[in-house]
């Protein structure tokens, strides 16, 4: 497994053109199996998770071919309702093929997906979703059985605005008889993208990106081409990178208003950020002042996927912050390890105080998950010496060539 080793005290410059979105590609592969045809996917990230993926759809029966970003999924003779225990422990976003292959077989067997263990992420709105679509659903031995001979429109009511739960009932929907209506539905952009997909691929569905989404056709394409969307945590990860080292990058390829909570709390620590229609512009001293609370929720609101990330920029902060985290119960897997480094951080429940010190030092910090493993780089770059962040494979799950992008802005950082 990967170390990345992190020499801190370096101002970061120049440009850097953001990767393809993580969380809007992966269930878009799924999408593909739908209907059958060819998909040509472009602009998609080099991930660990990606490729995951791609074992599956070739387990399920796809063609697939890969060159630089570029994907192509012929799922024409797709035969498989069975997805491995193995190939399912790869990624958390595994569980996206079931509505997909529910709605293109009938029927669909997978164990409980794997991925980061941010704490209790049962699948429980996903099974109701489908439930309310006509499918029986049985449990056994850690492996979930759904079958319908019909599948048939619904009122679907989500008790929380799951993405992964919205988007599995959206792919599921594809294939039912009549209108299906999701309310509550997640509004991230995402999956507003996975929407933009599906309409290419012939479904007729709209209200993406609202509360109320819904799904009332579905006539195949043979050929489909979608370019993914940038990716807003990559984004924001860099950008808090830039603010705490000090320095000026532009990023380029983003949307701004796709993760504005971030943008909107770096301005609050002092930071210089300008927006164009597809840059941001950061201009940072590198000595920050606490801002505004930091207080994770369903999108619009901060990500809990920008939490340690926005951490990290407030370890050498002047003042005391305050983050509060509201989506999963163990976020604050990566506090212990920063505090390796000599930060002043203080946690009860789902509640982080964090006080500025003048200095931290480099030490060995293990990564727990993707996005706390990328916050301990960034808390290496701002450290005095040598930080190693000893990776179980996390942070390449959701980052493309994470340290050459580092390194191309002036960061001393390798992988080993």
């Amino acid at each position: 497994m990967p170390t990345w080793i992190v020499h801190g005290g370096k101002k970061l410059k120049g440009k850097l053109k953001v990767q393809g979105a993580k969380n809007a590609v992966l269930p878009i592969m799924a999408a593909c199996i739908l209907g059958g045809g060819t998909s040509r996917l472009t602009n998609c990230p080099e991930l660990s998770d990606k490729n995951a993926s791609i074992d599956i759809l070739r387990h399920l029966g796809c063609k697939v071919k890969c060159c630089n970003n570029e994907i192509v999924i012929d799922s024409n003779d797709v035969c498989k309702s069975y997805i491995p225990h193995e190939l399912m422990l790869k990624m958390r976003s595994s569980v996206m093929y079931m509505g997909a292959i529910l709605a293109r077989t009938g029927e669909v067997r997978l164990s409980k997906p794997g991925g980061c263990e941010l704490g209790s992420r049962p699948i429980d709105l996903h099974l109701k979703a489908l439930k309310a679509l006509g499918a029986e659903i049985s449990e056994e031995g850690g492996e979930v059985y759904c079958r319908a001979k019909k599948l048939r429109g619904a009122n679907i009511h989500l008790d929380f605005p799951s993405v992964g739960a919205t988007e599995n009932a959206m792919l599921a929907s594809c294939a039912a008889e009549g209108e299906t209506v999701i309310c509550n539905a997640a509004c991230e952009p995402e999956i507003v993208d996975l929407q933009n997909f599906l309409r290419l691929k012939g479904v007729k569905v709209s209200g993406a990106g609202s509360s109320i989404v819904k799904i009332s056709g579905f006539a195949p394409k043979e050929f489909t081409f979608h370019r993914i969307m940038p990716d807003r945590i990559a984004a924001s990860t860099y950008l808090c990178a830039a603010a705490s080292c000090g320095g000026e990058i532009i990023l380029e390829d983003v949307v701004p208003n796709h993760f504005y909570t971030v943008i909107t709390s770096l301005r609050a620590m002092g930071c210089d950020i300008m927006c164009g229609s597809n840059y941001v512009r950061i201009k940072s001293s590198g000595r920050l002042k606490v801002g505004r609370p930091i207080v994770t929720k369903p999108y619009p609101g901060f990500p809990t996927d920008s939490q340690a990330l926005m951490m990290a920029s407030c370890l050498k902060a002047e003042g005391t912050s305050v983050f509060v985290e509201n989506i999963f119960e163990n976020r604050f897997r990566h506090v212990p390890e920063m505090r390796r480094l000599g930060a002043d951080i203080r946690t009860e429940g789902r509640v982080a105080i964090v006080t500025g010190v003048k200095e931290l030092s480099g030490a060995p910090v293990s990564a727990c998950d993707l996005r706390g493993g990328a916050a301990l780089v960034l808390s290496g770059l701002i450290s005095e010496g040598e930080t190693r962040v000893y990776d179980v494979g996390h942070i390449e799950r959701g980052y493309e060539r994470f340290e050459f992008a580092l390194s191309s802005l002036g960061a001393d950082i390798k992988r080993q």
